[in-house]
């Protein structure tokens, strides 16, 4: 094919009427993607459900073990009778 060819070629489809959409084509895709949308949503607020759920239990937790309090020495007994 060469370049005159080739530019006949792209004219021809240029030219060309644009392509007919179905009718319930449009109603479809609305549709579609308002499911889409409400999924997105529903799953997203799950997900910050999740967190906030998530940071409690951790809050709590770590209130009731006090991980940064240092646990009493077991390895001497304690000095009584002195």
């Amino acid at each position: 094919m060469n370049r005159a060819e080739r530019e006949a070629a792209v004219r021809q489809i240029m030219e060309r009427t644009a392509p007919h959409v179905p009718t319930g084509l449009h109603t479809d895709v609305v549709r579609r993607g308002s499911r889409i949308l409400r999924r997105r949503t529903i799953a997203r607020r799950l997900l910050w459900l999740l967190l906030c759920a998530a940071t409690v239990a951790f809050v709590v937790w770590a209130v009731m073990v006090q991980p940064w309090v240092e646990p009493p020495s077991q390895t001497t007994p304690p000095l009584t009778d002195w």
